[in-house]
């Protein structure tokens, strides 16, 4: 049987007593109701993965010694998702969740010229990357800053940068299929809002070396396109 799965915010190397936060402490001794012997496993979602067995149960402050560490180092190749953040929040939340647990490295919640929404409940968005992490039993969380305005992002990851750089947008101009393309080399993503990026906005992603690329033959939604996006970068 598997062992129950929590994530902790911080892990320092080599430390061999844990006291878990309130909400882990609860879940272990009132949820599950653990005792004193019982292991579980934990992450900071930076690699390790601990296996920790509970010497002090308690509902608020639950004390756990660690009897195993191992660290694993972060997939490759890394994967970032820059996509535009979406009028409704359940939407954004989902293509978080899908894209987690498919194991993209970094999630840029943009802001571009025809995004209606510009603010997000970072702790929120926060929760559901983690929630995604332990369902999907891994050890890397996916990175999500704040969200970026579209001209900052692509002038921070322009032309000289090493990363593979694509941009998935609607319009007729020639593109190849991003399942076509390499996927040995780390690579980003842009994706656009509803009614896509503007052709302003796509020439100055062309004119700092991104690709463009088609998803498929259909049009799809702008969390579809990055579910697929995630897919055919991570899955290979």
């Amino acid at each position: 049987m598997q062992l129950p799965f929590f994530y902790i915010n911080e892990y320092t190397p080599g430390a061999q007593h844990i006291v878990l936060d309130e909400n882990n402490s609860r879940h272990v001794v009132q949820v599950l109701r653990m005792q004193t012997g019982e292991a579980l496993h934990l992450t900071d979602g930076k690699g390790h993965l601990l296996t920790a067995v509970i010497a002090a149960p308690h509902k608020k402050h639950c004390s756990v010694m660690v009897a195993d560490t191992v660290f694993s180092p972060p997939r490759h190749p890394r994967v970032t998702i820059a996509i535009s953040l979406l009028k409704n929040a359940n939407r954004f939340e989902w293509f978080l969740e899908k894209a987690t647990e498919i194991g993209v490295a970094a999630i840029i919640p943009l802001i571009s010229d025809r995004t209606e929404k510009e603010r997000a409940k970072t702790e929120r968005l926060q929760q559901i990357l983690i929630s995604a992490l332990l369902q999907s039993q891994q050890v890397w969380l996916p990175q999500m800053p704040e969200p970026v305005k579209y001209a900052d992002f692509i002038k921070d990851h322009g032309a000289h940068s090493m990363t593979r750089k694509f941009i998935a947008h609607c319009l007729e101009d020639e593109k190849h299929s991003l399942k076509d393309q390499a996927a040995a080399d780390d690579s980003i993503i842009l994706i656009g809002p509803e009614g896509d990026f503007t052709t302003e906005e796509i020439g100055a992603a062309l004119a700092n070396g991104y690709q463009p690329v088609t998803l498929g033959t259909t049009r799809l939604r702008t969390e579809t396109a990055g579910v697929v996006a995630a897919a055919l970068l991570c899955v290979r």
